[in-house]
């Protein structure tokens, strides 16, 4: 009914239970919700996605008793298959003790819902459940000649439900079970009634030899590399994973005291992939520079001028993180992609620039008339090559629909970052070009010209 409050909404599902292959932690009785939600054309309030994530969250929390992480199911299979939680980053707490552990979690998530870009933080597990607790009598049980095994074996028939024999149907074969009714299982007054038989043949009630309680305890223990282990799901919006991340490591740190040597804690999700990306990305990111080097030193046959070419690559940066900061979004792998197309439109006008100006120096002009005219006679080829690539990645660039998160930022680094960049490149290199030039052929004793002068 909560749900359904909300206009944007079209349908909610319910789904009770876990999955056949038993991979999520999860009891019986766990719940799930799918909502649908209608075109965005259709929402009445006007809200963007983010908008409504905030105001369903908000709303989604005063409801006592459930657990709150809003995802999609497909992105919930692979993020539990890297981080094993329904969240792109997770936080695993390792040791023996689980009430410790669980006092551990407490406190971390308090801290993280107090660092900006927390969207939602909660232990993975399910909470503690009722359970009923038995704990064998040993000193009554030999008093009274009963086995611990016969009161284990009373145990595990009348409330576990063992299986006393098969029942055969075809091919098939069907374990029988017998067990007491579960209004004698939930009464702890009746489960101590139940009896057992002693060595002289008397019926001695399981109180008498066992101790019976309610006690709270683990609904599921879960295990990572043979250790106990609890998962902290941390969803984190409006803020990069990089910053989220260091700033949450260090709040923790700073904040939370355990036994070091008994628990331990270790990240994991999405952010690992990311890492690893960047590091290859980081490498391959050089091999580039160095091979475009000897390329353009292979064309020129002057290095200063391959590096000169390669000056333009920072002057593209600047334009791309100036439009990433503009429309808000995140510096990753997929805007690092818009980087390398960027830089390669850059390099290309760069290319074409000090190549023009060193045809018209061979033509005999002077240095300067050189730097003026070869200038010149590329600006609008330069000019147009960046106007067309800037505008047919627009429509990229502006979209809001579902799915369109990594070309958005691809786009806004070649749409916004192409024409500063293309700026910065005609006016500025030509500018280089001549210092660079002058600054060599006063090296190398060589007088300037009367327009130089």
């Amino acid at each position: 009914k909560i749900v359904r409050e909300f206009p944007e909404v079209s349908y909610v599902v319910t789904q009770l239970g876990r999955n056949d292959t038993g991979s999520d932690p999860w009891t019986p009785s766990h719940v799930e919700s799918g909502v649908g939600l209608k075109p965005y054309s259709q929402w009445a309030n006007g809200d963007t996605k983010a908008q409504f994530l905030r105001k369903f969250n908000a709303r989604m929390q005063q409801i006592p008793g459930i657990s709150v992480g809003i995802s999609q199911p497909i992105v919930d299979g692979e993020n539990d298959m890297i981080g094993g939680a329904h969240s792109p980053l997770v936080l695993r707490i390792y040791g023996d003790d689980l009430k410790e552990m669980r006092h551990i979690g407490d406190q971390i998530v308090d801290v993280l819902k107090g660092v900006r870009g927390t969207a939602d933080a909660s232990i993975f597990q399910e909470p503690p459940i009722p359970q009923l607790a038995i704990t064998t009598d040993r000193d009554a049980a030999a008093r009274y000649g009963i086995n611990v095994g016969d009161i284990s074996s009373l145990i595990q028939t009348a409330i576990g439900g063992a299986p006393i024999t098969q029942v055969y149907v075809g091919d098939r074969i069907y374990n029988v079970t017998a067990r007491v009714s579960n209004d004698v299982a939930n009464n702890l007054q009746a489960v101590g009634e139940l009896p057992l038989t002693s060595a002289g043949g008397a019926q001695v009630p399981l109180k008498q030899v066992a101790h019976i309680s309610m006690q709270s305890g683990e609904s599921t223990i879960s295990h990572e590399q043979g250790h106990r282990e609890l998962t902290i799901g941390i969803e984190n919006r409006d803020r990069a994973l990089s910053e989220y991340l260091a700033d949450a490591q260090k709040q923790i740190d700073a904040k939370i005291h355990y036994d070091k040597q008994v628990n331990s804690l270790e990240w994991a999700g999405n952010f690992q992939n990311e890492q690893r990306a960047e590091a290859r990305l980081a490498v391959v990111m050089g091999m580039v520079m160095v091979i475009m080097a000897i390329l353009l030193f292979a064309e020129f046959g002057k290095l200063h001028q391959a590096f000169l070419v390669l000056a333009v690559v920072p002057l593209a940066t600047v334009g791309g993180l100036i439009s990433l900061h503009l429309r808000g979004e995140t510096l990753n792998i997929a805007t690092a992609v818009g980087f390398i197309a960027l830089f390669g439109v850059a390099v290309q006008n760069g290319i074409i620039m000090v190549s023009n100006i060193n045809r018209v120096r061979r033509e005999g002009m002077s240095l300067r008339e050189s730097v003026l005219v070869g200038a010149a006679e590329r600006f609008r080829p330069v000019l147009m090559t960046a106007t067309v690539a800037s505008v047919g990645m627009l429509p990229a660039a502006l979209a809001t629909g579902v799915g369109t998160d990594v070309q958005r930022g691809l786009a806004t680094v070649v749409v916004g970052g192409l024409p500063i960049a293309t700026l910065l490149t005609l006016f500025i290199l030509p500018g280089f070009y001549f210092a660079l030039e002058r600054l060599i052929q006063k090296h190398q004793g060589v007088p300037p010209s009367v327009e130089e002068i």
